[in-house]
C-alpha cells in the first residue's frame, strides 16, 4: 500500500466516497447502479480535492464495464486525486453490498477486473491503491469468498475486502486466512455486519475500517428534524453560530480570499 501507508500496530479509518451515498445524495436514488462513473468519479474528485492532505478511498462499483472500462476508470480516479478504490464481483446491474439477493460475476471475470485495475495503474505510474471486494459470502459462502480473495491477490490486488462479514469469529478468522495480506473492513452500522469498533478492528488485525454511514445518518436526522420543526411551527430554529458566512468558511472562503491577496487582488481587502 503506497498512498497511504498502515502497519500492523495501526489501522487507518479512513474518509471515503461511499456509492450509496453517492447515489442518495447526487440522485435521491437508491443503491442500484443508477450512479455511473461521470456521477462517481466527479463525486470523487470533489472530495478528494476538499484537502488534498487527506488520501480518499472511493467506491468503483464494478468498474463500469470490462477491462477497457476498468483501465478507464481507473485513470480518471487516480488523475481525480483519489488515493485508493475499491471494485468488486456484482453483475453490473449491482446493488448495496448491504441489500440481499445480490447476484455475481464469475470468479474470471472478478480477476479481469482486477488484472485490468492493476495493468493501468501500473502504466500510469500511480500508486493508486487497488482493493478487491467481493460480495460473494451472501450466497456463495466463505470459501468461495475466500478463493475469489486469494485470486485478486494473486494478480496483484492491494488490499483485500470482504462485503457482509456476519460475526467478530468470522472477520477474526477472514485476517487469519488471509495474512499478511492487509485487508479492509467495511462497518456499515445496523447492516449485514455487528458493530466492530476502531480498537476492536485493530485488535483482530485489520489494517484499514470504512464507515460510510457516519456521515449519511447524523445527516438525515438532523435535516429531517429541522424539516418537521419548520413545518410545523413555521421557524428552523439553526444554531446561531452557523451563519452564512460561517458554512462559506468550512467551504473554504479564508483560503479563497488569500489566494486573491497573494495575486495582488483587492475585491477583499476589507474582508467579506
Amino acid at each position: 500500500m503506497k498512498s497511504f501507508e498502515t502497519n500492523t500496530r495501526s489501522i487507518l479509518t479512513q474518509p471515503l466516497q461511499t456509492g450509496a451515498g453517492t447515489t442518495a445524495s447526487r440522485l435521491g436514488h437508491a443503491d442500484l447502479a443508477i450512479a455511473n462513473l461521470t456521477d462517481m468519479r466527479s463525486h470523487a474528485e470533489m472530495i478528494a480535492n476538499l484537502d488534498a492532505s487527506v488520501p480518499l478511498i472511493a467506491d468503483m462499483d464494478t468498474g463500469y464495464g470490462g477491462p477497457i472500462n476498468v483501465a478507464r476508470a481507473v485513470a480518471l480516479y487516480a488523475r481525480s486525486g483519489v488515493a485508493g478504490f475499491h471494485i468488486e464481483d456484482q453483475v453490473q446491474a449491482k446493488r448495496c453490498g448491504h441489500l440481499g439477493n445480490k447476484q455475481l460475476v464469475g470468479t474470471e471475470v472478478f480477476v479481469s477486473r482486477i488484472r485490468a485495475a492493476v495493468a493501468e495503474r501500473r502504466k500510469l505510474g500511480s500508486d493508486v491503491v487497488v482493493i478487491a471486494r467481493t460480495d460473494a459470502l451472501q450466497s456463495l459462502g466463505y470459501e468461495e469468498s475466500l478463493a475469489r480473495m486469494r485470486a485478486a491477490r494473486d494478480v496483484g490486488a492491494d488490499v483485500g475486502f470482504l462485503e457482509g462479514i456476519t460475526s467478530k469469529e468470522m472477520a477474526r478468522r477472514v485476517v487469519q486466512d488471509l495474512a499478511p495480506w492487509p485487508l479492509l473492513l467495511n462497518m456499515v452500522e445496523h447492516g449485514a455486519t455487528p458493530l466492530i469498533t476502531a480498537e476492536e478492528a485493530k485488535e483482530i488485525g485489520f489494517r484499514i475500517q470504512i464507515w460510510p454511514f457516519a456521515a449519511i445518518a447524523p445527516a438525515y436526522e438532523a435535516i429531517r428534524a429541522t424539516m418537521k420543526k419548520l413545518k410545523g411551527e413555521g421557524k428552523a430554529d439553526c444554531p446561531e453560530y452557523i451563519t452564512p458566512k460561517f458554512v462559506f468558511k468550512v467551504c473554504g472562503l479564508d483560503e479563497s480570499m488569500e489566494i486573491d491577496r497573494l495575486a495582488g487582488g483587492d475585491a477583499y481587502e476589507k474582508g467579506s
